[in-house]
């Protein structure tokens, strides 16, 4: 029996890879630690820990990534061959806002997971790296050989000292590391505070949304499903531990990007959300969208364009995301109809 210990299980694609995991493997267990903090709704963390909990192979651990007797304490009692870190504070703007969030989770946090990795050797340790690290390149698409040392956001530079971090550690004591920079991941279930689900919020509620640098953003927009199925292929497959010529080990580390290599303008992506939301029933047939859009200027810690460059990806793992736009929007509609409104209507009957 195989332990898995996955870090943010309850978040966005942390609950999604759980569950897919234990839908499609055998002999596995997942260990989940998640801190279940409240950055975002946290009834709709909760409602992602109850799916999961409906499988026996499933162990929940609430606690914080940052407290390091508790990291330590999991890796000696349950001993996971592979490591998983999902577990960060998200969010671009709002690392300009609170900092000390970053700092505790994202540098600390994962200093702890690798230090108990140290101390307890696993067979692979995957990380969840982020398409802000290539900051303002200009060169597109974003590939792992481009240099990425000028981060615009604090979020930016704690991703990319993970993957600092994660070689260091991987030089020094042989420990198998990959890490993924994920580009813009949107789906059911997912963040509130990503641009898709507040807006979706906002047109609800029949306020403005602001489409920020007027509508002139590129995102690489990558569905949910198509992050998982690459985390699971990367699983499976850790980096060959080396010995080079001077008879030290050669770092088994590798960096991955995942995302859909096709980078949406932002107006189009709105437009093709609203028509989904109006297919799905959520927005009225007559909803007058124009008088519900605003074209801003750039935010602080923003940038203009996203674009991966996949290929390493494909060539190691056969694997390339294929969900389009118009398809993951469409799920996300239905999911919102049902989440939202269906729950909101059974309420309304109760009290009735």
């Amino acid at each position: 029996m195989k332990t898995i210990l996955v870090t943010g299980s309850s978040g966005f694609i942390g609950s999604n890879l759980v569950k897919k995991i234990l839908e499609e493997e055998e002999d596995i267990i997942i260990i989940g630690l998640d801190n279940m903090n409240d950055y975002y709704d946290v009834s709709l963390k909760e409602s992602r820990l109850e799916e999961l909990e409906q499988y026996d192979n499933f162990v929940f651990i609430k606690g914080n990534l940052a407290d390091k007797e508790l990291v330590n304490k999991i890796f000696e009692e349950y001993k996971p061959s592979i490591v998983v870190n999902l577990a960060a504070q998200a969010g671009v703007r709002y690392s300009i806002e609170n900092p000390d969030a970053y700092i505790e989770a994202n540098i600390i946090g994962f200093y702890n997971i690798l230090e108990a990795c140290r101390h307890n050797p696993v067979e692979h340790l995957v990380y969840a790296s982020s398409s802000s690290v290539y900051g303002g390149n200009k060169k597109v698409p974003f590939s792992t050989e481009d240099k990425v040392d000028h981060p615009v956001s604090l979020y930016a530079a704690t991703k990319k000292s993970n993957e600092l971090l994660a070689h260091a550690y991987s030089k020094l004591y042989d420990i198998p590391s990959t890490g993924l920079r994920f580009f813009t991941v949107y789906g059911p279930a997912g963040r509130p505070d990503m641009a898709y689900f507040g807006f979706t919020n906002k047109l609800m509620n029949g306020e403005t949304i602001k489409i920020f640098n007027y509508g002139n953003c590129k995102r690489d927009f990558t569905y949910v499903d198509d992050i998982v199925e690459g985390i699971i292929r990367v699983m499976k497959k850790a980096p060959e531990k080396k010995t080079g010529e001077d008879g030290l080990p050669i770092p088994p580390y590798k960096v991955y990007n995942i995302g859909n290599s096709n980078p949406e303008n932002l107006l189009d992506f709105v437009n093709i959300l609203q028509e989904e939301l109006i297919r799905a029933g959520v927005l009225p047939k007559d909803y007058d969208f124009e008088s519900h859009k605003e074209l801003v200027p750039m935010q602080p810690g923003d940038v203009e364009v996203t674009y991966a460059d996949t290929t390493p990806l494909e060539e190691d793992f056969g694997f390339k995301p294929k969900t389009t736009l118009r398809e993951g929007l469409r799920k996300f509609a239905e999911w919102y109809k049902s989440y939202y409104l269906t729950k909101e209507k059974q309420m309304i009957k109760k009290i009735d």
